[in-house]
């Protein structure tokens, strides 16, 4: 069966994690106790979990794997970027063995590589996207289907984006920031937000921009999370009661509490004609309760693969585009590739 895809991904808990380890042991074989998960786990290299076959609305299917690069829960955090930048190199490697035409980058995978994705080119035969346009087409769709149900007018908004300069960030940005009243951007890098805001500027917007969420001017009623976080610790303060805030990070960046904010993940698509995976993973690689649900950053690869088109589409060089955002979503919807329904998750406290 030929390869025509690879997803490379990681567990964002250490649950997730064990039931990955579990299926893989096989169920004559008694599951790892949780305690005893984060010691093995860093010593298992990268390798194929399970394959899967997705079909389009066209009539026709692709075939291809999902890749676990086992970095740790806890290891996504500054002090671990060379190991784990080592762990998706291996990934990445592993997919080229294995014949896969075009690899997506999963969750943090994509952050780790982002603007560096040519490292990944030394492996022959296959062409790595990081998936994020995808990605940011779902949030801004998520967004527009979110407003439209909690009967908000986009236009009328205050839109905070939350990592802001980043590759999903910035591509959130140049899409939303002329539809919305008023743009707050916050990121860590000063001078990174400051040359975004210049370029929003060029296009007839301005923004506030701020590296400290308390400096920001204004109560936002529509918060973007887009950060790369690595836990979920964010905590928004001075955003509007009841204000819709869109999840858009992997892991997922907010704290948990209680402001009655509407919150939800984003980047999530559906596959409409369905997915088959073997073994089933399905329950571990995504919690919603629609059928056929995956992060957009994967679905970019195989859209591209139902589609013919084995090229690195998304590179995380901050280039994402509206026009680009349009061509993903064009392709994707073609084969029946769409956004995932919108759901609420629990009531947040998010200050």
């Amino acid at each position: 069966m030929p390869t025509d895809f690879a997803l490379i991904g990681h567990q964002e808990s250490w649950r997730a994690a064990a039931d990955v380890l579990a299926l893989l042991r096989g169920p004559d074989h008694p599951p790892i106790p949780d305690e005893e998960v984060p010691e093995i786990l860093p010593w298992i290299p990268p390798r194929a979990v399970c394959r899967i076959e997705v079909r389009s609305v066209l009539g026709s299917t692709v075939h291809g794997l999902y890749i676990d690069s086992f970095i740790p829960p806890d290891r996504l955090g500054p002090a671990f970027l060379r190991e784990n930048l080592g762990r998706v190199r291996e990934a990445a490697a592993y997919a080229s063995r294995e014949g896969a035409k075009i690899v997506s980058l999963g969750g943090f995978s994509s952050i780790l590589i982002e603007g560096n994705i040519d490292r990944l080119f030394e492996h022959a035969g296959a062409i790595f996207t990081t998936g994020n346009t995808l990605t940011v087409a779902f949030i801004v769709q998520g967004v527009e289907e979110m407003c439209a149900l909690q009967g908000r007018d986009l236009r009328s908004a205050t839109l905070l984006i939350v990592g802001a300069t980043g590759d999903v960030g910035s591509g959130v940005a140049r899409c939303l920031a002329q539809r919305v009243k008023r743009v707050l951007l916050h990121a860590r890098n000063p001078e990174r937000l400051n040359r975004l805001e210049a370029e929003l500027r060029l296009v007839g917007v301005t923004a506030d921009v701020a590296p400290d969420l308390a400096h920001l001017p204004a109560r936002a009623d529509l918060v973007i999370c887009a950060a790369s976080l690595a836990s979920p610790s964010l905590l928004l303060d001075g955003i509007a009661t009841g204000a819709i805030v869109c999840d858009a990070g992997y892991p997922k960046n907010l704290s948990s509490g209680s402001r009655g904010a509407r919150v939800f993940s984003g980047g999530l698509g559906q596959v409409t004609a369905g997915m088959t995976f073997e073994p089933d993973i399905r329950s571990i690689l995504y919690n919603h309760p629609a059928p056929h649900v995956l992060h957009g950053c994967l679905l970019e690869g195989i859209a591209l693969a139902l589609e013919g088109r084995f090229e690195a589409f998304s590179q995380g060089r901050g280039g994402i585009t509206p026009q680009r955002v349009q061509e993903i979503e064009a392709i994707a919807a073609r084969h029946g590739i769409h956004l995932a329904p919108v759901t609420l998750r629990r009531t947040a406290t998010v200050n």
